[in-house]
């Protein structure tokens, strides 16, 4: 082999090993995935009709180099069609140990439970009851839970896999009473709580800590994050609500996914 040949061979080989490590490390590094409603993820993520969820932007607040941040979220779910869909069998196939697991559900599972347009409600509260129906999406009979228990499973199946599982109570719509938004309580901010008590799970409260910066701003001002609605955001909205997340996730102590944000975010 002559010398040129040589080194032709050693750079190449080089440049492979530079790619394979690349890999490898990007394998090893922990993924953060995010689930939720369209609240977390609007429509296909690109700001159709100016409306985004706070998914798009959380990952503008950790560091690219130590951590994947991968959006899960899909509109019109809720807790028990995110399963029932395969959506969530397609994020814990590839969740591993060391990774994270931050959920949002609740703005869908007060529907019907058995309706012919969406069938996606959930039994309210966190309890064990369940209902047997007939489901005219899937065309077959179907046991429905509690929103407790379907949230239960997300957390329960991520832990088993070594990920920690952060349990989100849901945005605020933009209802207001007496000067005051809305909060979720004796309902599903309420119950998201309850879950992440019950299961070890980290919680953030979402609902409170966006409420209380929509009580700050007035309600005149905040009509301006729902162009169409008063549950989905835009750019703003969905901003302020990332803001909170990530306000809510450096207040939990011993919560390993803090040492991946970003100095000064």
């Amino acid at each position: 082999m002559n010398k040129k040949h040589q080194t032709k061979t050693l750079l190449l080989a080089a440049i492979a090993l530079l790619a394979l490590s690349s890999f490898v490390y990007f394998q090893t590094k922990p993924t953060l995935y995010i689930i939720g409603d369209s609240t977390v993820k609007n429509g296909k993520d690109k700001g159709d009709g100016s409306l985004w969820g706070w998914g798009h932007y959380i990952g503008y607040y950790f560091n690219p180099a130590e951590i994947n941040v991968e959006n899960h979220a899909l509109g019109g779910t809720s807790s028990r069609t995110f399963q029932s869909k395969g959506l969530w069998d397609s994020v814990l196939v590839k969740l591993k140990k060391g990774d994270y697991v931050m959920m949002q559900f609740g703005h869908n599972d007060s529907g019907p439970l058995d309706d012919t347009a969406r069938a996606r409600g959930t039994i309210k509260g966190v309890g064990e009851e369940s209902k047997e129906i007939y489901n005219p999406i899937l065309k077959k009979q179907e046991v429905v839970h509690t929103y407790g228990w379907y949230m239960r499973k997300f957390v329960k199946e991520a832990q088993a896999k070594g990920a920690t599982a952060i349990v989100c109570s849901p945005i605020p719509r933009n209802q207001w009473k007496d000067g005051k938004v809305i909060r979720s309580v004796n309902s599903y901010g309420q119950w998201a709580q309850e879950v992440a008590k019950q299961t070890g799970a980290f919680f953030i409260d979402l609902n409170t800590l966006t409420s209380e910066k929509y009580d700050q701003l007035g309600e005149e001002k905040v009509k301006g994050f729902f162009p169409g609605d008063h549950t989905h955001t835009n750019e703003p909205g969905a901003k302020l609500n990332a803001a909170s997340v990530v306000e809510g996730l450096k207040e939990l102590k011993n919560c390993s996914l803090n040492k991946y944000l970003l100095a000064g975010k």
